[in-house]
C-alpha cells in the first residue's frame, strides 16, 4: 500500500460516508424536475466523460473493444439496473427507505457466490447475517401494513430488492471481466455505457417529451450539480483512493454507514418517517450487513492457503448512488 497521510484517509471515509449517503436525498430533489432516467444518464455521461479524460490524462492506455464489451454489459447492469431503478424507485419511495433496501447488495453477493459453480459455503457468521438481511427484507414487505407512514405501494420496493440482486451479479462478473487496470477508467467507462443506455430507455419510455429544462427549478438544479460534482466526482474520487490506501474490509464498512445517513438526512430535510415495523426491518437489514462485512473480514485475515472466495469482501458490494 501507498504511503498515506491520516487526515487523507479520514477526509476519503467521511466523503465516501457522508456524501454517497446522502446522494439518495439528493436524488428525490432531483426528481421535482428530471425525470428518473434523464436524470440518471444525464449525470452519468457527463461524470462519465469528465473520468475518462482526467484518467487518460493521468496515464492509464486507451482500453480495448473487449474492455469497452465488459464495460457496457457492467454499465448496463450497475447503472441501468442498479442506480437506474433507483431513481425510478424513489418517485415513491422515501429516500432512506430506498438506502436500505439496497443495502442487501452484500447479502445477494455471498448468496451468488455460494450458488455458482465451485462455490463455497459461507461461514457460520456470513450466513447468520444473510438469514438477518433476508428477514428484515421479509418483515418489510409483508403486505397488509404501510412501509412508511403512508402507503407507498410493493412495486418500488420491489424493483429496488431486484436491482440489489443485478448489481451483485455484475459485482461477480467484476471480478473476473477483462477490463483496464485503472480503476477510475474502468468507472468511467461503466459511467458513460450506462448513461448512454439510460438516455436510450428515456427516448423509448417518452420521458423526453416530458421534460422541459424550463422547468427545473433552483432547489432541483442544485441538486442535480450535488450529485454530479460530490456523488459521482469527488464521492468516486475518495473511494478509489482508499481503495488503494486501506483494506476492502474497511472500504466496505460504508455498505451499512451509508443507509444511516440517507434515513437520517431524510428525515431531518424531507421529513421522512418510518413505520414501527419498517424501523425493525431497517436496523435487521443494517445489522445484517453489519455481521456480513465483519465475518467476511474476519475470515479475509486468516493465511491466505484458507481464504475462500466468498472471504475477501468486494468494495463494490452496495449500489453506491453514485
Amino acid at each position: 500500500m501507498t504511503e498515506t497521510r491520516p487526515r487523507g484517509v479520514a477526509l476519503a471515509f467521511a466523503a465516501v460516508y457522508l456524501i454517497w449517503g446522502s446522494t439518495y436525498l439528493g436524488i428525490a430533489f432531483a426528481l421535482e424536475a428530471f425525470p428518473p432516467f434523464i436524470l440518471g444518464g444525464l449525470r452519468f455521461v457527463l461524470a462519465g466523460s469528465v473520468l475518462y479524460a482526467w484518467a487518460r490524462w493521468q496515464g492509464a492506455p486507451r482500453p480495448q473493444l473487449i474492455h469497452w464489451r465488459s464495460a457496457v454489459f457492467l454499465g448496463v447492469l450497475f447503472f441501468l439496473c442498479g442506480n437506474g431503478s433507483v431513481s425510478w424507485a424513489e418517485q415513491t419511495v422515501p429516500s432512506g427507505l430506498t438506502a436500505v433496501l439496497v443495502a442487501v447488495v452484500p447479502i445477494w453477493a455471498v448468496l451468488l457466490e455460494w450458488l455458482k459453480p465451485g462455490g463455497v459455503r459461507p461461514s457460520g457468521g456470513t450466513l447468520t447475517g444473510m438469514v438477518l438481511g433476508f428477514g428484515g427484507v421479509a418483515l418489510m414487505m409483508l403486505p397488509g401494513q404501510a412501509l412508511a407512514s403512508h402507503p407507498i405501494g410493493l412495486a418500488g420496493p420491489l424493483v429496488l430488492v431486484i436491482a440489489s440482486l443485478l448489481w451483485a451479479c455484475g459485482t461477480l462478473y467484476s471480478r473476473s471481466a477483462p477490463l483496464p487496470a485503472s480503476t477510475p477508467l474502468v468507472a468511467a467507462m461503466e459511467m458513460l455505457c450506462g448513461g448512454i443506455a439510460l438516455l436510450l430507455l428515456a427516448a423509448v419510455t417518452g420521458e423526453w417529451r416530458q421534460f422541459s429544462p424550463q422547468a427545473i427549478t433552483p432547489k432541483a438544479g442544485l441538486a442535480f450539480l450535488y450529485l454530479f460534482t460530490f456523488g459521482s466526482l469527488i464521492g468516486f474520487t475518495a473511494f478509489a483512493y482508499l481503495a488503494k490506501v486501506t483494506t476492502p474490509v474497511k472500504v466496505s464498512t460504508y455498505a451499512f454507514v451509508n443507509p444511516m445517513v440517507a434515513v437520517f438526512l431524510g428525515w431531518l430535510l424531507a421529513g421522512e418517517r418510518l413505520s414501527a415495523r419498517t424501523l425493525m426491518a431497517s436496523l435487521a437489514i443494517v445489522a445484517a450487513v453489519v455481521v456480513i462485512v465483519v465475518s467476511r473480514g474476519a475470515r479475509a485475515r486468516l493465511p491466505a492457503r484458507q481464504q475462500t472466495a466468498d472471504e475477501v469482501p468486494a468494495i463494490t458490494d452496495e449500489i453506491p448512488a453514485v
